[in-house]
Order: C-alpha cells, then sequence, then structure tokens
C-alpha cells in the first residue's frame, strides 16, 4: 500500500479558493499502473489520494487512516471489489464507494448498487467524469455525516 499525497493539497484541508475541505480518497486496484496514474491526475487537480492494492488492504486502511471516497476495481485476486464493498458499507458506513470495471456487465453494476457503491464506471474512465463523480460521492458523505450527528447516530 502506497500513501501518495499532493504537498501543497494534503486531504482534509481546503482546495485552493474554495473553502471546502477535500475528500480522503482511497484508490484500489491490483494493477499498480492504473492507481498510480490516477493518483498523479488526481494530484495536479489538488487532491490526494491513498492506493491499495486488494480488498484486503483497503479495508486495512480504512480501519488506520479512514477515508471519504473509496474509487475500487470490481475484479481483483483475492477479496475482489463487490466482497470489500459489502465489508466497507457495513464496517464503515461513512465512506461512499465508486466501483470501477474494465467488463460491460449490467448485473455486475446492479449488484453493485444494490450493495450501496454509490457508483459504477466503466474503464477506461473519463477523468473528468470520474472526478465529478468523486466530489458528487463526497458531498453525499458529507451530508451522511451532517444528518448523523443531528440524529446522534
Amino acid at each position: 500500500m502506497t500513501d501518495t499525497p499532493t504537498p501543497d493539497a494534503p486531504s482534509g484541508a481546503p482546495r485552493p479558493g474554495s473553502g471546502r475541505p477535500l475528500p480522503r480518497i482511497l484508490l484500489v486496484d491490483d494493477e499498480p499502473e492504473s492507481t498510480e496514474m490516477l493518483a498523479l491526475r488526481l494530484g495536479k487537480r489538488g487532491f490526494s489520494a491513498a492506493r491499495a492494492a486488494s480488498g484486503e488492504e483497503a479495508l486495512e486502511y480504512l480501519a488506520r487512516e479512514g477515508a471519504d471516497v473509496v474509487v475500487m476495481d470490481v475484479k481483483m485476486p483475492g477479496m475482489g471489489g463487490m466482497r470489500a464493498l459489502e465489508r466497507i458499507r457495513t464496517g464503515f458506513p461513512g465512506v461512499e464507494v465508486i466501483m470501477l470495471s474494465g467488463h460491460a456487465d449490467m448485473e455486475v453494476a446492479v449488484e453493485g448498487m444494490r450493495l450501496g457503491a454509490f457508483g459504477y464506471l466503466m474503464k477506461p474512465t473519463d477523468f473528468d467524469e470520474l472526478l465529478f463523480k468523486i466530489e458528487d460521492a463526497y458531498t453525499q458523505c458529507q451530508l451522511d455525516r451532517r444528518a448523523a450527528a443531528r440524529n446522534g447516530a
């Protein structure tokens, strides 16, 4: 597992000019080139992201460091993305998960949404679409946390 912080925009710090904190992002894929490239592109936009190579590593990272948004591949050796999604939704309810898949499979997409994924995108993913989805997921994450705080949860 590799953390790739962006020096001028650490996670949780306000985005320049926005006054809004940045999401803590975890990228999960068994192909390190994918997470490295995404982390670099996110860094150029002022975000930082941690990386994990498996569902197991993602769960360990979340237990240790936490995150707001997880971007995760569906198919990985060991604990796949769907099983990890189930574990994240039950163990870390304030975390939103965006699933990525290199295979056009409507059943998998429907199952991911049924299990609580915030979104489902096909690989290769349009970066701007992914960025929009991350920001949207982070907004939902913040709304859910405020509601939980108001309700004493």
